[in-house]
């Protein structure tokens, strides 16, 4: 008996230590009061929950996460939190989206013609040019708007709702919780910001393993593949180099920081090139230091991707829980 006892505490206690939870209420900034059915998750990826009806959430993770929590709710802007910590509750606020935007009824000829131009070049910019976006439908096109009656030369889109993509080319469903949209049509470049939810389609067999070949194409000389490949210092046996303007090599010493904690830094005073086969992107800094970890994820507001790797867009993202083959 004494043993049995002893057995069931071993494992209640090995469960205790590789389950981390997180629990809290989201707030409306202004009003205070909480908000239900908000989404809770870790970016790009599939863990993730939602609030109940009086804006609380708990949180299983599996394994200890250094990733930022993301909170996201129809009609409000993301957030994001960095530094929480596990079994403790979190009080967050989220603020809510208020654009001036006149009533836009599209119902005139030219307002017609303008909406359908918009809307090709938003799918492009963001769904992205690949075969992978020509597979992909976004579902809800309608809840997105654009600043018909600006007079600059900056397109900018909206959406108060979450936009759904679905990828039939990598077999997901995607939640989008946009925040920012700005196409420079004059620089031909684009900015966007938000937050994305990961969801499998299912299918049969067979599909599944096509979803894999696609998948595994599409992974191969990404931005995850790259992250993934210098956390383990493999970048050469992984068919990736580094170097700097002037054509002198980098190693992963020269470009990697690491603190007290084993976490990992991005970090070098200018920019530099990568490349894979005989594509270049070239890496602009916006921070000092840019976290990333193991499982390719990386801060993306710290840096500017140029050519190559940036040209990739929603249509070839892949979630973090990704492993090569499935």
């Amino acid at each position: 008996m004494r043993k049995i006892i002893l057995v069931i505490l071993f494992v209640v206690f090995n469960l205790m230590a590789y389950t981390q939870v997180i629990k809290g209420t989201i707030f409306d900034e202004k009003t205070k009061s909480t908000i239900p059915y908000a989404s809770v998750y870790f970016n790009g990826t599939f863990v993730g929950t939602t609030t109940d009806q009086q804006g609380r959430f708990v949180l299983d993770i599996p394994k200890q996460n250094n990733m930022p929590l993301t909170i996201s709710a129809i009609g409000y802007f993301s957030t994001t939190i960095t530094k929480f910590r596990t079994n403790e509750s979190l009080t967050i606020n989220l603020k809510p989206k208020e654009y001036e935007l006149k009533e836009t009824s599209v119902k005139s000829k030219s307002l017609v013609r303008k909406r359908k131009r918009y809307l090709t070049k938003f799918r492009n910019e963001f769904l992205g040019t690949t075969n992978n976006a020509l597979k992909c439908t976004i579902l809800n096109e309608k809840d997105i708007t654009f600043n018909y009656y600006t007079t600059g030369d900056t397109l900018k889109a909206y959406a108060l709702k979450p936009i759904i993509i679905e990828n039939r080319a990598l077999g997901y469903t995607i939640t989008y919780y946009l925040d920012n949209f700005e196409y420079f049509w004059d620089r031909r470049t684009v900015f966007f910001v938000g937050n994305i939810k990961f969801s499998e389609i299912a299918t049969s067999g067979i599909t599944q393993e096509v979803y894999a070949d696609i998948r595994k194409k599409t992974y191969i000389g990404s931005k995850m593949h790259f992250f993934r490949s210098l956390w383990n210092n493999e970048l050469k046996a992984q068919g990736f180099s580094m170097e700097t303007p002037v054509r002198e090599d980098l190693n992963m010493k020269d470009v990697v920081a690491v603190d007290s904690m084993n976490n990992k830094y991005l970090h070098y005073p200018e920019r530099f090139i990568i490349w894979n086969k005989n594509a270049g992107t070239s890496i602009q800094f916006l921070k000092n230091y840019v976290y990333f970890d193991n499982t390719g994820y990386f801060d993306p507001s710290g840096l500017n991707w140029l050519g190559g790797m940036g040209d990739g867009r929603i249509a070839d993202w892949l979630p973090y829980e990704y492993a090569v083959g499935k």
